[in-house]
C-alpha cells in the first residue's frame, strides 16, 4: 500500500511516520515545505518538497499522488498569526489543492486532519458526537479555516461518492518531540521550567488532549479499514485549572474570561506572545468530544492519558532532544 503524507514533518506527521514505518507492507512518501534530514522517523521515506499554497500546487501534487492508495493531509500553518492572508493561502487554498490533486490522481482514499476547532460552540460538561454542528468559533481564524475546509470536503463527498473521505478531529496533540505548532502556542518561558506556576481558572476553559502516538494509531486503523466519515480523537481526563494545577504543582487563579481574552489580544498586538484573542475564545467555547465512534468502529482507545501526554510535552520543552 502506497501512502502519501502531506505535512509529514510536523507534530502529527512525525508520530504517524514512526507508526507507519513499523508496517512492512507500506510504501511511504512524505511532502513538506522543506525536506527533513533523513534520520529517525524521516528515514526510509520518499520525500518531496512542495508548497501546497502555491498557484501550481495541484498540478505538482497530482504527479506525486499518482499510484497512491491513500493520501493523508496533515498540512496546516499556524504562524505567522499576524498574517491572515498567508494562513488562508496555506490552510484553505492549500487544502483545496490537496483534495483536487487526490481526485485528479485517482486516489481512492483521502484522510484529512481536521480538529475539534471545526465544531460550533458546545457543552463543557457533556460530550458531543461527530454530528455536532460544524460552523467553528467565529472569533478564531484557526477555527474558521478548519470549518471552511470541512465544507469543501462536504462538496467533494457529495460530488465524488466513490472517494473514501475520512476526517480526524483530535483535541490538542502532545508529545515530547512536539513540532513548532505546539511550542509556539504555549507560554514557552513558563513551561520550560517543567511546571505551570499559575493556571487561569476561567469559565469554560476545559480542553481535551491526546498523545501524538495515539493519534497515529487511529490513522493507521483508518488506513487498514474501509470506514468513512469523521472521528473524534481525545484522551481523558479533561484538562481544566484544577486538574492541571494538581498535576503540575500550579496554583489555580480565578480570571474572568473577558479579562483573559483582552490580555491575550493586547499582548498579541504588541507582539509579546503569539496567542491572539481567538485562541482563548476557542479554548473557552469549543465543545468536549465523545470518542465512542472511534472506539466502536476503529477499536481505538488511547494508551496515554492527557496528563501524561502533557507531562511528556513539558519534559521535552525542559530538556529538548538533541
Amino acid at each position: 500500500m502506497r501512502v502519501v503524507i502531506v505535512g509529514a514533518s510536523g507534530n502529527a506527521g512525525t508520530a504517524l511516520l514512526r507508526r507507519l514505518r513499523a508496517e512492512p507492507d507500506l510504501d511511504l512518501a512524505g511532502i513538506s515545505r522543506r525536506e527533513p534530514t533523513p534520520a529517525g522517523p524521516y528515514a526510509d521515506v520518499s520525500w518531496f518538497v512542495a508548497d501546497i499554497g502555491a498557484e501550481d500546487a495541484a498540478d505538482s501534487l497530482t504527479r506525486i499522488f499518482r499510484g497512491a492508495d491513500a493520501v493523508v493531509n496533515l498540512a496546516w500553518q499556524i504562524q505567522p498569526s499576524h498574517d491572515q492572508r498567508r494562513l488562508y493561502r496555506t490552510n484553505v487554498l492549500g487544502s483545496r489543492a490537496v483534495f483536487r490533486a487526490a481526485l485528479d490522481a485517482g486516489v481512492p482514499t483521502l484522510v484529512h486532519a481536521s480538529s475539534v476547532a471545526a465544531y460550533a460552540p458546545g457543552p463543557k460538561r457533556g460530550f458531543v458526537k461527530e454530528s455536532w454542528l460544524r460552523t467553528g468559533i467565529p472569533e478564531s481564524s484557526y477555527s474558521r479555516h478548519k470549518a471552511l475546509v470541512e465544507r469543501v470536503l462536504d462538496e467533494i463527498e457529495s460530488d465524488h461518492p466513490t472517494l473514501r473521505v475520512v476526517r480526524m478531529r483530535p483535541g490538542l496533540i502532545f508529545q515530547r518531540d512536539a513540532g513548532s505548532e505546539i511550542t509556539r502556542l504555549l507560554a514557552g518561558p513558563l513551561l520550560r521550567a517543567g511546571r505551570i506556576p499559575l493556571v487561569p481558572r476561567t469559565a469554560g476553559l476545559r480542553i481535551q488532549a491526546v498523545h501524538a502516538d495515539d493519534v497515529a494509531d487511529a490513522y493507521l486503523r483508518v488506513l487498514r479499514t474501509d470506514v468513512r466519515g469523521a472521528f473524534n480523537i481525545a484522551a481523558g481526563p479533561v484538562l481544566d485549572a484544577d486538574v492541571i494545577g494538581r498535576a503540575f504543582h500550579g496554583v489555580p487563579l480565578p480570571v474572568p474570561g473577558l479579562l483573559l481574552e483582552g490580555a491575550a489580544a493586547l499582548t498579541w498586538q504588541l507582539r509579546l506572545q503569539p496567542i491572539d484573542r481567538g485562541w482563548v475564545r476557542l479554548a473557552r467555547k469549543a465543545p468536549l468530544m465523545s470518542c465512542d465512534r472511534a472506539a466502536s468502529q476503529l477499536d481505538w482507545r488511547p494508551r496515554t492519558d492527557a496528563i501524561s501526554a502533557m507531562r511528556e510535552l513539558l519534559t521535552g520543552l525542559a530538556r529538548p532532544s538533541s
